[in-house]
Formats: C-alpha cells, structure tokens, sequence
C-alpha cells in the first residue's frame, strides 16, 4: 500500500498545472478570458476603436504593472494587437477574435454551430406553415 501512494504522490508532484503550460492557441485565449480584469479590459477596447494603455486604470481598479501585466496575456493569446506611438501604446481588439472565437465554438457543438439567419428563418416558417394550416373558426 505504501508503494501505491508513492506513486500517487510522485505523479501529483511530476504533473502539477504549474509545470503544465498549454501551448494550445485555444486553450491560452481562453485561459486570458477567464480573467474578470481582462474580460473588463476586453469589454472596454469593444467599446471603442483603440484604448491607451494608460487609459485601463479607470476601468479596473487595479495598478498600471498589473494593466500591463493582463495586457501581456492578452497580446501572447491574440485577443488584442497593440501599436506604439511615441511613448504611448495603443491596443486594439484583435480583427480576428470574433472568428477564432466562433471557430472554437463550433468545435464544441455537436455537428457545428447554425448561423442565427438560419435558425430565425426556419422559425418564421413554421409559424407561417403553422398559421395557414389552422381551419378558420366560423
């Protein structure tokens, strides 16, 4: 028995997460989502063309070396692209996160995602197919 929980601990020690980085594209853009500052970080660059670096304290209530820090994950997880002027960063919403994104939910639904066009059309039909199929009421 003593050999047994031996091994158990051998291999909690050998696989912790620590040691354990993805190198999974997917995988690190959705590890820098999770994160409540950078979702609000996220948030707040969808609201406008492109955000100072120096405009993120406002929003976060945490300190400037943090805001980098989170804005480091999120540039290596490709969810924002950055461009220096001068001193000053300026980051930007990645052009393609919405497709990697969509590309990351589809892998996940059974038979893929069905775009909303489809799915809102096939409902006003059967409501029409619904309708005129009624007897009318004297």
């Amino acid at each position: 028995m003593a050999a047994i929980l031996m091994v158990v601990n051998i291999d909690n020690h050998r696989y912790s997460l620590r040691t354990m980085k993805s190198t999974d594209p997917d995988v690190l853009l959705l590890a820098a989502l999770a994160d409540p500052t950078r979702l609000e970080i996220l948030r707040q660059l969808a609201g406008s063309a492109e955000v100072c670096a120096c405009d993120f304290t406002d929003c976060c209530d945490v300190s400037q070396p943090t805001i980098s820090h989170h804005l480091k994950v999120l540039r290596d997880a490709g969810a924002v692209v950055s461009e220096r002027r001068a001193s000053w960063v300026f980051y930007r919403v990645a052009p393609n996160l919405i497709e990697r994104l969509g590309g990351i939910a589809q892998t996940l639904v059974p038979g893929g995602m069905i775009p909303v066009t489809t799915v809102l059309r096939s409902r006003a039909a059967a409501k029409s197919a619904a309708a005129t199929s009624r007897p009318a009421t004297a």
